[in-house]
């Protein structure tokens, strides 16, 4: 049932999201662009054009060229540094302080929703403003970037990395179980600003589905999701969860 503007909420929906036990969100990349955050392909630009996202992006593309992928992912973490927050980033963060209960999943590596005061946050792909040693895993707080070298773990010594998953890696396993344990446990699911295409976060739709769960795709644009989901919210997330946090009642 696509909507148009303005966003009107269907009135059964409204009451299913106010009398709702547990809702879970998932968000992907659409939710940060309204931020101006790139998405992962669009963040081929300038210098970087040349290159498949592909080539910048996994353990050993890090092993040839740690300087590239390095150099890469400072850039991106200055882009997404000069970001905000958008409305549908503080909608959730308000919806989760009057919620029962609330868990927002991610896809996205931003940072943004816990800027925006998100706290119940799964992260499925990491955090771009993290750094991790490569070797042993643990997250560093501080690095040198001057020098023309990769930063080193003060630790072991080893290259650090982007706290993100790259391709040919397995999602962190407590946040994936987090995720699929909210998808069977929750009343309604919300798939915002994805098309959720990329598994194993595809399937926690249909988990969700599965389990009785009413879900509802937010999104200007159809995706996979469109011909399953219970009901379609039409127009930008920035517009529409303003709408839905403002029409829940007590």
């Amino acid at each position: 049932m696509p909507l148009s503007a303005p966003i009107a909420i269907p009135p059964e929906l409204a009451g299913s999201l106010s009398a709702a036990r547990f809702v879970a969100v998932l968000t992907g990349a659409g939710v940060s662009a309204e931020s101006g955050v790139a998405t992962f392909r669009d963040a081929q630009t300038g210098l970087w054009a040349r290159f498949d996202p592909r080539e910048l992006a996994t353990p050993s593309a890090f092993e040839r060229n740690p300087r590239l992928v390095w150099d890469w992912y400072a850039w991106r973490r200055k882009l997404v540094a000069a970001a905000q927050p958008n409305p549908g980033h503080y909608a959730l963060a308000a919806w989760e302080r009057v919620a029962r209960q609330f868990l927002l999943i991610t896809q996205n590596v931003d940072g943004l929703h816990q800027r925006a005061g998100s706290v119940k946050l799964v992260e499925l792909h990491g955090n771009i403003g993290r750094v991790k040693c490569s070797r042993e895993g643990t997250l560093v707080s501080r690095w040198d970037e001057g020098g023309g070298e990769v930063p080193r773990c003060p630790n072991c010594g080893a290259l650090l990395r982007p706290d993100v998953v790259w391709f040919e890696e397995m999602l962190p396993a407590s946040a994936l179980a987090q995720a699929e344990a909210a998808a069977s446990h929750c009343d309604i699911l919300l798939v915002v600003g994805t098309a959720a295409e990329v598994y194993p976060a595809a399937a926690l739709p249909q988990r969700a589905h599965d389990a009785g769960a009413l879900v509802v795709e937010i999104n200007p644009h159809p995706t996979p999701l469109s011909a399953s989901a219970d009901y379609i919210l039409r127009g930008p997330s920035g517009a529409v969860l303003p709408a839905l946090v403002a029409g829940l009642r007590g």
